[in-house]
């Protein structure tokens, strides 16, 4: 088992040298990272094999003390991460990436590792590690983007995610200070016995959380989420929407309730306080922001902070169904977000349809496209039966538990938001009347492509069939994790009973 969970780091890290080795032979660059990721996923598929046979299991690389090795470890939680890095990373590049070059695949390679290895590190200055590797990827992907619209936003995201990594760093050193430990075991038993009201274990708690915020995109945390996500090529847009903010929230999470512990939530009350007031704002702020927009990428990743904001309450609450609630939501919104941010992501690469308006009426012209986006919108909303209305159950759960009202009275408002500007846009593409047919043949994401209707207002295009396929997809999944989602929880249910 300890050499499968190596495997899952070197594998796509090691791999990424690869397509530089192969030089301009761009098509076995591509068969070689394709390769990769299906190995990738298989490995994943391995690990919650393993997990589901023999329970949570741990290794530290080369046997060597686990206060100075490399160690890693797989539970029920780590398990569903891996598997979505995993088969994320590999439907985007098999189905939305058209554009492969030797250094971009290089890049969405090391992107893999690097969030691949803060899934299942069990130390936090190698989860550091692990989150600059994904970062410098991230940032250079976006960087690939056309024009300089992207390069200010790869620009702006190096700058601000740079200050967020630098934070949870110096949290990390305030930690190692206080305990000389940098073991997430080793800090689990070392903060109780220092005591959780230590100024050192407060420090590091407020650093390594807004240091992680700056990743996860909380308000005012998040400018630089939606110039990057909106300038991106389609492919990078939606494996950055589905999977970084998440594993950043992964990683909060975790470090909140497996090395921090309930017990320090319970001891500084200021810091539990500091989650929820935190996660509030941005809820409402994100909420306000959302509905100011009119580009259809840029709505998308506001709605994210709002989504975020959401999660971060769940942790705040601290009680069993809150943080199975926002686990489910972690989930529940990557797979929704990715799968909404690579289909108009296409529609704009494609047809130039990039704003609200473009999507007047689009259901003339893309009849599933426009009914699987209302199923995946709903899933952010939080309806029933999708896998977002049982996140946001959990959570509301979770605020009745502890007699937490006012958030209750939050979970219910952020609904309420997410109606408003989902219905804006659903509203548009059913009940709108263009004066012309929605999509064109042709286009690009930065030409001007007019919107002329061919064939009756019905065009099957590929592009538009792989993205109204893609779609159909994803809807199917939420509505599946929706349905099973009491399932879901109850593999989740071992691991939260033992943080809390």
């Amino acid at each position: 088992m300890s050499v499968l969970l190596a495997l899952v780091v070197t594998v796509p890290l090691v791999g990424a040298v690869l397509p530089l080795v192969v030089g301009r032979r761009t098509r076995l660059s591509r068969l070689l990272t394709g390769g990769i990721l299906v190995v990738q996923v298989g490995l994943a598929v391995a690990v919650a094999a393993v997990v589901a046979r023999r329970g949570p299991v741990s290794s530290v690389v080369g046997g060597l003390p686990s206060e100075v090795g490399i160690g890693l470890v797989a539970d029920a939680v780590t398990s569903a991460f891996l598997l979505l890095v995993a088969c994320t990373a590999v439907a985007f590049f098999a189905i939305v990436r058209t554009d492969s070059t030797r250094f971009g695949d290089s890049l969405w390679l090391l992107l893999v590792a690097g969030l691949s290895g803060v899934t299942v590190t069990a130390d936090v200055f190698n989860l550091y590690v692990f989150l600059e590797i994904s970062g410098l990827a991230a940032y250079a992907l976006v960087a690939t983007g056309r024009g300089a619209p992207a390069a200010l936003a790869a620009f702006r995201y190096l700058l601000v995610g740079t200050v967020g990594a630098t934070l949870y760093l110096l949290g990390v050193g305030y930690l190692y200070v206080a305990t000389g430990t940098l073991s997430m075991a080793g800090l689990n038993a070392a903060l109780s016995a220092i005591g959780y009201d230590s100024p050192l274990v407060i420090a590091s708690f407020v650093l390594i959380a807004v240091g992680l915020g700056v990743k996860i995109a909380l308000f005012p945390l998040h400018t630089w989420k939606p110039a990057a996500y909106a300038t991106s090529p389609a492919d990078v847009s939606a494996l950055l929407a589905t999977l970084v903010s998440t594993i950043a929230g992964y990683a909060l999470v975790r470090l909140t309730f497996g090395v921090y512990t309930l017990g320090f939530l319970t001891d500084v009350p200021a810091a539990r306080v500091g989650l929820l007031v935190a996660g509030a704002v941005s809820v409402v702020a994100g909420g306000v922001l959302t509905l100011r927009q009119t580009d259809i990428r840029r709505l998308l990743a506001y709605s994210s902070v709002l989504q975020f904001g959401l999660i971060v309450v769940a942790i705040g609450l601290a009680t069993p169904a809150a943080v199975t609630g926002a686990l489910v939501l972690l989930l529940s919104h990557a797979i929704a977000k990715g799968g909404l941010f690579a289909s108009v992501g296409i529609l704009a690469r494609e047809f130039d349809v990039k704003t609200v308006a473009d999507y007047t009426g689009l259901v003339r012209d893309a009849p599933l496209f426009t009914v699987a986006a209302s199923v995946v919108f709903a899933s952010l909303v939080g309806l029933p039966p999708t896998a977002g209305f049982a996140g946001k159950w959990y959570v509301a759960l979770g605020a009745v538990a502890a007699e937490s009202w006012t958030i209750a009275a939050l979970v219910v408002g952020s609904t309420l938001l997410s109606i408003l500007y989902v219905g804006r846009v659903v509203e548009t593409m059913v009940f709108g009347t263009p004066t012309a047919g929605v999509l064109g043949r042709g286009g690009s994401e930065t030409g001007g492509q007019s919107h002329v209707s061919t064939d009756g207002g019905q065009l099957h295009t590929q592009s538009l069939t792989r993205a109204s396929l893609l779609l159909a997809a994803v809807g199917g999944v939420v509505v599946a994790l929706g349905l099973w989602s009491s399932d879901l929880a109850l593999w989740f249910q071992p691991v939260v009973e033992g943080w809390l």
